[in-house]
Order: C-alpha cells, then sequence, then structure tokens
C-alpha cells in the first residue's frame, strides 16, 4: 500500500496544495518555516484523524480561515482507497474511508498503518510516563482494535472515579460500595490493558534491540523495561490498599495509568547518561523496532515518517540507517530536511526511485 495522492486545503500554513507521491521514497527540502513537516502531519492524520504535533483541531487551521481538509488516495494493491479528514470550527471533525463515516476514530485507527520519526519524539525521553504509555497504547492499538476500546472504557470509568473522590471531599462523606462499582471496572478493563502491554513487550523488546545494535554498530547495549505495580498484586488489591491515599489526593493514584517504561543504556537510564546522539539512535531504533512489529503482524509495510531524520545523528549512524532502509523493503517513505544535497545524496545510495518536493 501506498499514499499516491494528497490534497490539502486551509491546513496549517498551506490555502490549497496537492502532491502526487512516488511508491517508494519522497523528501520535503526547503527552509524551516515552509511547511515539510506539516506536509507529513497531513500524512499522519490520514492515519490517526488527529496532528503527531497538536491534538487540538482548531490550532490545525489556517489563520484566518474556519475549515480544514486533508484527501489522500491510496493504492492497495492496484485498488485506489480514499481517505478524507476535515474539521469545521464549532463542528465536529470527521474521518471518511472510502465514503463510509465514522462515528467512532476507535473504530477507524489501523485501517492505514503508519510509524513517523520525529525530533518530538525526544519526549519519549525527556517526559513524564504519560508519553510512554501512550507511545506503548500506540502501537498496540493499531494492531488490536479491542485493545483501543478497553483503554478508552477504563480511562472514562477512572474519570468518573476521580469525578466521585472529589464529591466526597467536597461533600465531607464517604460511600465505599459506590466506589466499589468503579473499582470493579477498573479491575476488568485494567487486567486486559495490563496482559497486552505485557505480552507486547515481550515480543517488541527483542526487536528494539536487534535495531538499536544495527543503528550502533553495536556498541553499546539497551533495554527497556516495564514498570507495573500489576506484576506483584491485583488491582482491585492495589485500589483497596490505597483508597484513604486516594480519598486525600481526590484522584485515583494506582493502576494501569500509572504504568511506565524506564530506557537503559548499558544498564544506567538514557535520559541522565545518554549522549544526544545515542538518545536519537535509541529513539530512531525505537520507531524501527515499531515498524517491524506492525509489518510482522499485518504482512504489509507500514507508511513511514522520517522528520528531519539527520539531526543530531553523526555520520556513521546516518550511514547505518540509509543501509537499513537500502536492503530492507520499508515500502514508501516520506523524509523531510533542510538541506536538499544532503538529502539526494543520501537517496542516490539507496538505489530506489524518488521525487524531491521543494517547498
Amino acid at each position: 500500500m501506498f499514499l499516491k495522492k494528497l490534497s490539502l486545503i486551509n491546513f496549517k500554513n498551506f490555502d490549497t496544495k496537492e502532491f502526487i507521491f512516488n511508491e517508494n521514497i519522497n523528501c520535503f527540502v526547503g527552509n524551516n518555516g515552509v511547511g515539510k513537516t506539516n506536509v507529513l502531519d497531513a500524512i499522519y492524520y490520514l492515519s490517526f484523524a488527529k496532528s503527531y504535533f497538536n491534538p487540538i483541531s482548531s490550532q490545525n487551521v489556517r489563520h484566518h480561515e474556519d475549515f480544514f481538509m486533508i484527501e489522500g488516495d491510496y493504492n492497495r494493491e492496484n485498488r485506489i482507497e480514499n481517505v478524507v479528514c476535515s474539521y469545521k470550527k464549532g463542528q465536529k471533525k470527521f474521518i471518511k474511508y472510502n465514503g463510509k463515516e465514522y462515528e467512532k476514530f476507535a473504530d477507524y485507527i489501523g485501517t492505514i498503518p503508519l510509524v513517523i520519526i520525529s525530533p518530538a519524539d525526544r519526549d519519549l525521553i525527556i517526559e513524564g510516563s504519560e508519553t510512554r504509555r501512550k507511545f506503548i497504547d500506540g502501537v498496540i492499538a493499531q494492531l488490536d482494535n479491542h485493545y483501543l476500546k478497553t483503554l478508552i472504557n477504563y480511562n472514562k470509568i477512572l474519570s468518573q472515579r476521580n469525578v466521585l473522590l472529589k464529591y466526597f471531599a467536597s461533600n465531607r462523606k464517604f460511600d465505599p460500595i459506590g466506589l466499589e462499582v468503579y473499582d470493579n471496572q477498573l479491575e476488568l478493563y485494567g487486567s486486559v490493558i495490563f496482559e497486552k502491554r505485557r505480552v507486547f513487550l515481550d515480543k517488541f523488546i527483542p526487536i528494539f534491540k536487534k535495531r538499536y545494535q544495527e543503528i550502533s554498530n553495536e556498541r553499546e547495549d539497551v533495554n527497556l523495561i516495564y514498570d507495573s505495580k500489576l506484576f506483584d498484586n491485583t488491582l482491585t488489591a492495589l485500589l483497596k490498599e490505597n483508597v484513604d491515599k486516594d480519598r486525600v489526593l481526590q484522584y485515583t493514584s494506582v493502576g494501569v495509568h500509572k504504568d511506565d517504561l524506564t530506557f537503559l543504556l548499558n544498564e544506567y537510564p538514557i535520559k541522565k547518561y545518554g549522549s544526544q546522539g545515542q538518545q536519537k539512535s535509541f529513539l530512531v531504533a525505537l520507531k524501527l523496532a515499531q515498524f517491524d512489529f506492525i509489518k510482522q503482524r499485518t504482512g504489509s509495510n507500514p507508511i513511514l515518517l522520517l522528520d528531519d531524520i539527520f539531526d543530531k545523528l553523526d555520520d556513521s549512524r546516518v550511514a547505518q540507517i540509509i543501509n537499513l532502509v537500502n536492503h530492507d523493503d520499508f515500502g514508501q517513505i516520506f523524509i523531510t530536511d533542510t538541506h536538499k544535497e544532503r538529502t539526494e545524496e543520501v537517496i542516490k545510495r539507496t538505489k530506489q526511485p524518488y521525487n524531491i518536493f521543494e517547498l
């Protein structure tokens, strides 16, 4: 499957713009601020019905306009499939696939598999646990619609439990039976989420380690550690054990919404002990492992977006990444860079067809 045509109306800095893509490699080059990353974000939108960089839909509309529309034509086994994502201020965003509008975006996710590698991924290292949980959930959700719906239900019940805790505090009362209703539902959904995350990481971590070894020329050791209190206890028991704490805090302090991933380089936290180049290599390996994992389970290549991929990587690591793209069947790739000559020189080494778009 590949994206054949992309049409933009009032999306970010574009008024109207149309691109016809190569089925192999497509490069967007130009100075900072011309919209290279915005094109990648539009492609991301067609897979996830949201922006990778700014989740507030109204802020993705071009200035002085009141709507945007993104349309893509995909070639899947010589059949054209059409996706339209549109938003108008004050109205509900919608996504249509081959003319069918989806009431729930969760039913659509996974239709167009995609992986993005971006400088914004550094948040996975420097930000809090929520960012890393979203990474895990994002990979699983593209392959398992039931998991995504379970996660949505868990978060809905969690929000309701937190509202009840606030109600108890403001009214100086407590109803353990009422709270138990939410605890039982959190256990029901949370146990499924924990188990699917655990199984996923057992399979994902070896793939990730292999990718990092390829990028780093086996110079360093890396690992991912899944941190969850559910390894040692049930969620029901944890909720009961922490009920007094939750009443004081007025929110739920334990559960799968507190799970985390620890990123290790040579057995030490990469956030503290990894160089910028090592951290970037770690993140690239993480995303290439995501690509591999999705490909193994779907039998087809996700679309791969590489936003400013060569930033902060030394020449040897860039060479390793290009070598991987050259020898592996990666399918369709989109790349942004500020240096046309550098990009073209690197891409020519792959001996694959390509298009370069100057913005």
